[in-house]
């Protein structure tokens, strides 16, 4: 509106004002000219209003991001010989020596908080995490030595810290869980090594997630913002038209490597938790259900009575896990944790991960079309290390799909043949240690008929069966495994 009122201030023109005072009288041209030059000055004045407001929210926040600047030092072999350069190592010459290299990075980062001298700044884990050497510069140019607090990988997150008695400036956290697609915000940060600037845009969606198969953190959501973020913004403010950090902006999408429009940012909500867990442990603790969750295909769903319902699908369970223990079971859908309705597998795996150990979560879910409730007593997530170590300990250890024509047609299965075959089978579990293959077509199990997923698991969750024999079809042959629960 504001934009429409000053083109038509400038399209009508003196001249075209002059020529309507000759045409219906002096007085009604003295009252046109009036309201379209009141009209242009309401307009200058709202736009006055929104200069007003982004040069308060800058004054405000810009000396609340830093500059971070890092060292990497790494190793490589230096070629004493020529020749190896082309041809290799040479008949008994000594392995090549190595020598140091020092590797310079930047990006930005928040004050979140204080304690005494310590001043402790938040950013990016891809920023700081491998960094041997860490430095911050802030707005004013003053410059301190930091080292690391903690870093939360699976959030793209760190926290360090460096000691000054002068004043800083504290970054003001606001509410991510309020922001709506369509509100301004603006980022801050040192773009290309550009310290301290500001760019402004709108929120263009919420609750993104990272790419398959990328290298972007994948245990949060994220913002999207069309707000001008480029490399060295990594770690930096994303912030409301009130001053208040709603997000930290991570990465960018484009084809090369500058923006293009989409930046993405952490919601700020995500990140409070890590900022306690690091000042009071130096780790971020994550809750663990002990239990692998997906999302179930259309075809799946249907044949599982599930169509049009949200939830996550529990593939697999570990032994005696807090899945386990309260009687969750693989094929059930979980359909709401804690009375908030699950959207998602990814939801849900972000839920319980923040949730506190020893926390009890109430879980409702459907098994074998009947609503039920479970209560389940969250314990702290171990390193991934540690969690591949309980393979064994994964049951039952595959993930299964219905046969459709397309593979029919693709392991060359009779019309005859029936069942669900397995999609993939988890190294080292009971599945995988008794034999079973990917592409193996499970017939029967216990001797009783499987035709689809809604079977099977209807089967190998009856309390009786402890063992379990398959009947499968292997590239023509019949065979016969046995698994124990």
């Amino acid at each position: 509106m504001i934009h429409k009122q000053l083109q038509k201030s400038v399209r009508i023109g003196l001249p075209v004002l002059i020529l309507l005072m000759a045409l219906v009288g002096f007085g009604a041209s003295s009252s046109l000219y009036a309201d379209v030059y009141g009209s242009a000055a309401t307009g200058v004045q709202s736009l006055e209003s929104i200069q007003s407001s982004f040069r308060a929210v800058a004054q405000k926040v810009i000396p609340t991001v830093v500059e971070v600047d890092v060292v990497d030092v790494v190793k490589a072999p230096v070629m004493t010989n020529p020749f190896q350069f082309f041809f290799g190592p040479q008949g008994q010459n000594p392995a090549p020596k190595e020598q140091e290299y020092r590797q310079y990075g930047l990006g930005s980062g928040v004050i979140v908080r204080r304690d005494g001298n310590k001043v402790y700044v938040l950013t990016n884990n891809h920023v700081v995490g491998e960094a041997e050497e860490i430095s911050v510069k802030l707005s004013d140019q003053r410059q301190f030595t930091a080292k690391l607090v903690g870093t939360d990988a699976r959030k793209d997150l760190a926290l360090v810290v460096f000691e000054t008695k002068d004043s800083v400036p504290i970054a003001a956290l606001g509410n991510s869980d309020e922001l709506q697609v369509g509100d301004w915000v603006l980022a801050v940060g040192n773009p290309l090594g550009f310290s301290s600037t500001i760019t402004s845009g709108i929120v263009s969606a919420l609750g993104r997630h990272s790419m398959p198969g990328s290298n972007m953190a994948s245990f949060t959501d994220y913002i999207q913002t069309d707000a001008a973020i480029n490399q060295g913004n990594s770690g930096g403010a994303l912030v409301n038209i009130y001053g208040e950090v709603v997000g930290i902006n991570a990465w960018i999408a484009s084809p090369s490597g500058g923006n293009v429009g989409l930046g993405f940012a952490i919601p700020i909500n995500d990140a409070k938790k890590d900022i306690e867990d690091l000042l009071s442990k130096g780790k971020v603790e994550y809750g663990w259900l002990g239990a692998y969750i997906g999302n179930l295909a259309q075809d799946l769903a249907a044949d599982m009575k599930l169509e049009g319902v949200n939830g996550a699908f529990v593939s697999n369970i570990f032994k005696d896990s807090p899945a386990d223990k309260a009687g969750l079971q693989p094929g059930d859908y979980v359909t709401a944790l804690n009375g908030i309705t699950i959207d998602n597998a990814n939801q849900l795996l972000q839920m319980v991960g923040n949730l506190r150990p020893g926390e009890r979560a109430r879980f409702e879910l459907i098994r074998s079309g009947t609503p039920m409730t479970l209560t389940a007593r969250i314990v702290a997530r171990g390193e991934e290390s540690e969690i591949s170590k309980q393979a064994n300990r994964v049951w039952p250890g595959l993930y299964i799909t219905d046969v459709n024509q397309d593979i029919r047609k693709s392991l060359e299965l009779p019309n005859s043949k029936d069942g669900v075959v397995v999609a993939a089978v988890e190294q080292g579990s009971a599945s995988a240690v008794a034999g079973l293959r990917q592409g193996d077509v499970i017939e029967s199990v216990n001797g009783r008929g499987v035709k689809n997923v809604a079977d099977f698991y209807s089967v190998i969750n009856t309390k009786k069966n402890t063992e379990l024999s398959f009947r499968i079809f292997r590239q023509g042959v019949e065979l016969v495994v046995g698994l124990v629960s």
